[in-house]
């Protein structure tokens, strides 16, 4: 009688060596002879590893949902954790939650109203009556949730609170523009939330399309189409001639169907929240998308640091209703103060239980704010050699695709040991908000060569806790890494803002040339720190004080509120209306 071995939905070859007791070279071979081709680090589904371990008296079961270990939460989806505790023989399929993303002018908007209107078309008289940033959609008898969210900003904002509203994503792609940068943006969030993605191919109406060069493009970033033998749905569709759109419906269905999404209707009352707002009238209204559990009315629901009894239920046409089911968008009354978008929402028993529910985590955010650090690379070090991380995330950004390119060869050689080397994303660029939000949701660093971190970025990554670290040559990069790996790394130095000023006018001097005379708006300026001048976005000066002075005086500092004149090192360009950011160089650690 063989023995049952429990295997994961995909397993990476290393490890499904040692579930067998054999070598990885013995499995790669096992592999090949059925045809399939994979190296030591790659993955193989279910299915094909079920084969392999056959052939070695084992039997293949599905790993059971219920042993999901702690240090896994932030890489399986959210509904899998909501039903980790409910009783298997009461989970049912729910319908699947779409969001769609892709670049700004590829048809997001037009794909999402063709879907709108098939539905219409289909007997849905009257069609959407109420925005409420979620709506559903029936196919061959089957609902499809698809959320309105503004892009793949949201859709990460949501993963760095904890919550991961879709299913599956669509995106969007046109046909005759190809990959842009957004949509690589927008792959590296999907691929980073684990989501499977289809690809929606629009715009293939237009005399200028070209579908095989996208799929090319596409096949690059690691989306082989499946007409390509790959494992990536692509899609043909028009948003605007409405063609295409019943096929990525079953698309969505047949994905849906191999991920067997599942809930138990009548299990603890869980979901996120969509979007939410004050209205002058109706006080605080909210959308929540219910993923586990039956929300009521009359149900007391805790949604971040809000609460309250639900007063009325509507749904995505704003008809009145009395209960919602998992996979259900709904706009809610009745909550006291507005939760933030990707707030994880529960029923709980009574408005006391809320109240001390909301209490511990005001308390509890108080103190993470207080004791948050940077994640570092010693962090994820630490965290690798404890178990919790097999390995490090990186976000790359460089000035040219020419640095880009041997800055990634780079570090795909240093991830070859025990510790991968995970790039989410690499793109040319300054560091943006954008960047640090994705840090932020995926545990990453954000490695910048060449280029500058925005301000607003640098804001974000001081209050998200994300490290920033900017390098002008590779092998110092490559060195940091590869410290990191082996557990040898200094600590940084790192950069702390420690005052800013505007200039309101500029003088001549006969020594120092051209003065900026400055008042401090937030912190104090040193004479012996650095500073940054910017005109707009534009960084116009970057390097030391020639000079400090208050009122004829020289001065070692000034706090806020004060006037001050400027001198810089070598540079008279100076403008009114300019900003100056006077920062310090720290060690970490």
């Amino acid at each position: 009688m063989n023995k049952n071995i429990e295997l994961p939905a995909s397993i990476v070859i290393r490890d499904l060596a040692q579930k067998v007791e054999k070598s990885p070279i013995e499995i790669i071979k096992k592999l090949m002879s059925n045809g399939v081709m994979a190296s030591i680090n790659q993955s193989v589904d279910f299915d094909t590893a079920a084969i392999v371990v056959a052939e070695y008296g084992f039997d293949a079961v599905p790993e059971a949902m219920e042993e999901v270990k702690k240090e896994e939460v932030g890489e399986v989806p959210l509904w899998r954790r909501l039903i980790a505790d409910e009783d298997a023989s009461k989970l049912v399929v729910r319908p699947p939650v779409v969001t769609i993303l892709g670049h700004v002018d590829h048809g997001k908007t037009s794909l999402l109203d063709a879907i709108r209107q098939t539905d219409v078309a289909a007997g849905e008289a009257g069609g959407i009556t109420q925005h409420i940033g979620a709506y559903q959609v029936e196919k061959k008898g089957r609902t499809i949730t698809f959320l309105d969210t503004p892009g793949h900003a949201a859709f990460t904002a949501m993963r760095a609170r904890g919550a991961q509203g879709a299913d599956i994503v669509i995106l969007v792609v046109a046909a005759d523009d190809g990959v842009m940068p957004q949509t690589k943006e927008a792959i590296a969030h999907a691929k980073a939330a684990r989501v499977p993605i289809i690809v929606a191919l629009n715009k293939i109406d237009k005399p200028n399309s070209n579908p095989e060069r996208v799929k090319q493009q596409l096949a690059e970033l690691e989306l082989v189409p499946d007409d390509w033998g790959g494992s990536t749905m692509v899609v043909p569709v028009s948003a605007k001639q409405k063609q295409g759109i019943d096929d990525l419906l079953e698309g969505i269905l047949l994905v849906a169907d191999n991920m067997d999404i599942r809930a138990n209707p009548s299990g603890k009352v869980m979901g996120t929240v969509i979007e939410a707002e004050v209205d002058k009238s109706k006080g605080t209204i909210a959308t929540l998308l219910v993923q586990n559990g039956t929300l009521e009315a009359g149900d007391i629901v805790v949604a971040g640091k809000s609460y309250g009894r639900m007063k009325a239920i509507t749904d995505y046409k704003g008809k009145p209703v009395k209960k919602a089911a998992p996979s259900t968008p709904v706009s809610v009354m009745g909550l006291n103060d507005v939760p933030a978008a990707g707030d994880v929402f529960q029923v709980v028993a009574s408005e006391r239980d809320a109240r001390t529910i909301v209490a511990e985590r005001v308390n509890t955010e108080k103190s993470q704010v207080q004791a948050r650090k940077k994640v570092s690379l010693e962090d994820l070090f630490a965290s690798v050699q404890s178990g919790e991380t097999r390995e490090l995330q990186l976000i790359v950004k460089a000035d040219v695709q020419g640095s880009l390119e041997p800055l990634l060869l780079e570090l795909k050689k240093l991830g070859k040991g025990e510790i991968g080397v995970n790039i989410l994303y690499a793109e040319t660029g300054n560091i943006g908000e954008n960047d640090v939000m994705l840090a932020s949701a995926s545990k990453a660093i954000v490695i910048g060569f060449n280029v500058q971190a925005d301000v607003s970025a640098r804001r974000l990554a001081e209050s998200e806790g994300v490290s920033i670290r900017l390098y002008d040559i590779i092998y110092r990069m490559a060195e940091d890494i590869e410290k990191a790996l082996k557990g040898m790394l200094e600590p940084e130095v790192v950069e702390k803002v420690i005052g800013r000023a505007t200039v309101l006018a500029v003088f001549s001097a006969s020594k120092l040339g051209r003065v900026a005379g400055c008042r401090v708006t937030e912190g104090e300026l040193r004479r012996n720190a650095k500073v940054r001048l910017f005109r707009g976005t534009d960084l116009v000066y970057e390097g030391e004080m020639a000079s400090l002075r208050h009122e004829k005086e020289d001065v070692r500092e000034i706090r806020t509120g004060f006037e001050c004149g400027v001198g810089f090192k070598n540079f008279n360009d100076i403008q009114t209306g300019d900003l100056l950011i006077c920062y310090v160089l720290e060690k970490n650690g």
